[in-house]
């Protein structure tokens, strides 16, 4: 049985390598500290699990989702207030809101929905894997915008050539930044905007991280600025602000045409989102926010705990304004390893698990990307095994 030939272009996922190597040390007898993946560790709050489990016993809840139903209109019309709320942003919920089952879902359906085999994606490169893992599986081209140091990890889109800006037909960004973890501010997405005007291509930013975020750094919306919804879409997710991974509950906004025409892939693909996650969306969304102030300062904590460990050891890294991740180099010891080759030898001789850089595309060679999704005894024992790593004799 052959597979599609799409999926032999996709490059290798280095985070089932990783898992790989997770489950032989636990095999082992190693007691692994696995901070590679991005998943909350942080209980979903209490009162939307309460809401959940009302509403999983309500039986018009047990029947498919529809577009036009009660909870979903009301769970559109929650999105869109809690966006004039966080961001000022007026949103209209039947036809500028468009839930989804997960983020990441409706990112590779707006590849699906847009894609032609010679349709351009300007993505930048290090990226969350979908945007461009996406993009070849729905057959576009790839083209990569460098995101280093030296630009403060933004892509510089005047530099692109006539001829790539003719072919392309979306701009995908991702502010705050998963995994380099940079921040913009509203004067980058103006500038965004103002480039794209005059031209006929779709630009996305994925806000994922909007609400973890620290030292009095406010995240702006795209769609803030004055004629972005000419050609702009967003998307959200619950999992981080609300911890709320697994529910795979998240909504795009902005453009209606773009949306409705997402929207239609999307009627092809699924039947929608169980009610009752959709209930419990509306109570995270309209219900006390304290709950997220008291996650985000948990993270401040981690960040500043493993931070300051890394600086201790002399491993130096500066802390980020957003995301409950860290970016850093691969230490000038091991500087000769590639970013995989280091992760490895963090997961053998220390039992640790950290993301390779190049897990995110080639300019994050010579990067790792640390997860702060433990609590903070196992954080500092993972300073602890790292520390012993880097004191080792060659």
């Amino acid at each position: 049985m052959q597979e599609a030939n799409r999926l032999k272009r996709l490059p290798l996922y280095l985070f089932t390598i990783m898992d790989n190597l997770k489950h032989e040390a636990q095999e082992n007898g190693v007691d692994v500290i696995d901070l590679g993946m991005g998943s909350p560790d942080l209980p979903t709050p209490k009162h939307i699990v309460d809401e959940l489990c009302k509403q999983a016993k309500v039986e018009a809840n047990h029947r498919y989702s529809r577009p036009h139903g009660d909870a979903e209109r009301k769970f559109k019309e929650a999105i869109a207030q809690w966006y004039n709320e966080r961001f000022g942003v007026t949103l209209d919920p039947e036809h500028e809101v468009l839930p989804l089952i997960g983020s990441k879902e409706g990112i590779a359906n707006l590849y699906l929905t847009f894609l032609n085999h010679d349709d351009v994606v300007l993505v930048p490169n290090p990226a969350y894997p979908v945007h461009f893992n996406g993009v070849v599986m729905a057959g576009g081209i790839l083209y990569n915008l460098p995101l280093t140091e030296e630009n403060n990890f933004r892509p510089d889109l005047k530099s692109l050539s006539k001829d790539i800006v003719k072919m392309a037909k979306i701009l995908i960004l991702g502010y705050p930044h998963n995994p380099t973890t940079a921040t913009v501010d509203s004067d980058f997405f103006e500038e965004v905007v103002d480039w794209g005007k005059d031209k006929d291509i779709i630009i996305v930013n994925d806000l994922a991280y909007s609400d973890i975020v620290y030292d009095g750094y406010k995240t702006p919306s795209i769609l803030s600025v004055k004629g972005s919804k000419k050609m702009c879409i967003e998307y959200h997710t619950l999992s981080k602000s609300y911890s709320m991974a697994g529910w795979r509950l998240g909504f795009v906004v902005g453009n209606r045409d773009i949306l409705k025409s997402i929207s239609k892939t999307k009627s092809y693909m699924d039947f929608g989102i169980f009610r009752a996650v959709q209930y419990a969306g509306i109570k995270a969304l309209t219900g006390p926010q304290d709950c997220v102030k008291k996650y985000v300062e948990i993270y401040k904590k981690r960040r500043d705990l493993f931070v300051d460990g890394m600086n201790e050891m002399g491993w130096h890294v500066k802390k980020p304004k957003s995301t409950f991740y860290i970016w850093a180099h691969i230490p000038l010891k091991y500087s000769a390893l590639t970013s995989m080759e280091f992760a490895t030898l963090l997961m053998k001789e220390a039992g640790v698990g950290v993301a390779p850089g190049t897990g995110f595309g080639e300019y994050g060679e010579g990067y790792i990307r640390i997860a702060l999704v433990d609590d903070e005894k196992r954080l500092k024992e993972a300073l602890k095994r790292i520390k012993k790593v880097l004191d080792m004799e060659d």
